[in-house]
Parts: C-alpha cells; sequence; structure tokens
C-alpha cells in the first residue's frame, strides 16, 4: 500500500498508512443539523481499520456519519469520550489525554494538545479535545480544531501537517486557526508538506457563501510563503488524494 492521503472535506481525511486505513472526524453526510455541505457527500469509505475523533462537536463527532462505516472500525477518542460511544453502540472505544500513545496496526498514534472548547451540548460531556501524530513510514499530524498552543513547536519533525484554516461560517470563535494562524502554526511546525483543511465544505442553512468559504486555503498558501517558505502547501479539493 503506497501511503496516501484523501481530503474528504472538512476535517474529514482518509490516511492508508503503515497498512492501515484511518479516518479522521467523520463527517459524510449532506446535511448535518443546520449545515449544508457544498457539493456531493463522499459517502462511505471502505475497510476503515480505526477512527480518529479528536473532540466531540457535532461537526467532528457525528454518529449517523460513524455508523455508515462497515464492519465498525476502533475509536480513538478523547478521554471521557467513552461512555457517550458506547451508549451510542461502539464498544470499547480507545480514550487518550494529550501525550498518550495507541499502536493501531502498523501505525503508532499519539494524541496531542488542542486548544478548543469540548463541550459536547446540549447535556454532553466535556472532555480535553485532541490532535494526533501518526507515525509509521510517513509521519503525520491532524490538528483537529485547535488554536495555537505552547506545545506545537515541539510537534516537528514531521511530514505533513493537516492544519484547519478557516471554519463553517465567516465569523472563527475561539479556539480555532484562520489562515494566518495556522501559517504561524506551519512556522512552528516545519512540516515537509501543510495541507489546509476545515474550509470550503459546511455553511448554515441561512448563511450564503462567499469569498469567505473559498478564499482560506489560497490566504494560507501565501501566508506560509512569507512565514515558512520551507513548507510546501498542497490544497486538495475534497475527494483528492496526495500520495506521503
Amino acid at each position: 500500500m503506497t501511503p496516501r492521503l484523501t481530503w474528504l472535506g472538512h476535517s474529514t481525511v482518509l490516511v492508508e498508512l503503515g497498512g492501515g486505513r484511518l479516518l479522521t472526524d467523520p463527517a459524510l453526510r449532506g446535511r448535518v443539523f443546520h449545515l449544508r455541505r457544498h457539493g456531493q457527500a463522499p459517502g462511505s469509505p471502505e475497510s476503515i481499520d480505526a477512527v480518529l475523533l479528536s473532540h466531540l462537536h457535532f461537526d467532528h463527532l457525528d454518529l449517523p456519519s460513524l455508523r455508515m462505516l462497515e464492519p465498525r472500525p476502533r475509536l480513538v477518542c478523547p478521554t471521557g469520550s467513552g461512555a457517550l460511544l458506547v451508549r451510542a453502540g461502539f464498544p470499547d472505544p480507545i480514550e487518550l489525554l494529550p501525550g498518550e500513545s495507541v499502536a493501531l496496526g502498523g501505525v503508532h498514534v499519539t494524541a496531542t494538545p488542542a486548544e478548543h472548547r469540548g463541550t459536547r451540548r446540549p447535556g454532553g460531556p466535556a472532555v480535553r479535545p485532541l490532535g494526533f501524530v501518526l507515525r509509521a513510514e510517513r509521519s503525520i499530524y491532524f490538528a483537529g480544531d485547535t488554536d495555537l498552543f505552547d506545545e506545537m513547536a515541539e510537534l516537528g519533525p514531521i511530514d505533513m501537517a493537516l492544519l484547519p484554516v478557516a471554519g463553517y461560517s465567516p465569523k472563527l470563535g475561539p479556539g480555532h486557526l484562520d489562515a494566518h494562524r495556522a501559517a504561524q502554526a506551519a512556522a512552528l511546525i516545519r512540516p515537509r508538506v501543510a495541507v489546509p483543511i476545515h474550509w470550503g465544505t459546511f455553511h448554515p442553512l441561512t448563511q450564503a457563501r462567499g469569498d469567505w468559504f473559498t478564499r482560506p486555503p489560497a490566504e494560507f498558501a501565501a501566508q506560509v510563503a512569507e512565514l515558512a517558505p520551507g513548507v510546501d502547501v498542497r490544497v486538495l479539493a475534497p475527494g483528492e488524494a496526495i500520495d506521503l
């Protein structure tokens, strides 16, 4: 298996690495509550070995999307998420705190900090959101949802960083990276390749799409060229793949 990454939109990335197929934050439907998907939904990827869940917000932990995955893969999630997932029909999730690791076949996965709110409202648990570093024949950092954090410079060296550069509305709340702050993250981590994610996929039913929806990856690439010129930015369209 050639190491490969396929961006399926928003924070959903199919990673083929270490002989396995891992999926991040699956949002596979055309609509998630009040959010509408622009373009065709990707449907269910086949033969997923494990899913990495960064946090519990509905656009990152979408239970109907998880139920689309057959056979059911292993779930790796923040500590405190397990009871919710078990009640939803997903037994034996692997719960991690930042700094903890798990081996998933040939891939070594380490949970990293993330600067983001972690409560699933209404009435859900509050957990510490995560990012993940995956290491096999290549190394990949998946940021989940985060702002800059102190330990970010310690994540490298890394082959590829998957960095959020926007959101599902023009206004980003606290705990997010916009294009400029994502470029600062790239300058701290110094990956060989950076791929912008978390843009151009979902928007609220009442919110018209505009430059805010399509512009962030170009802004990110321009900022990275100034702040971290040694980093190669690859902008993918939903469904597009890149060999690692």
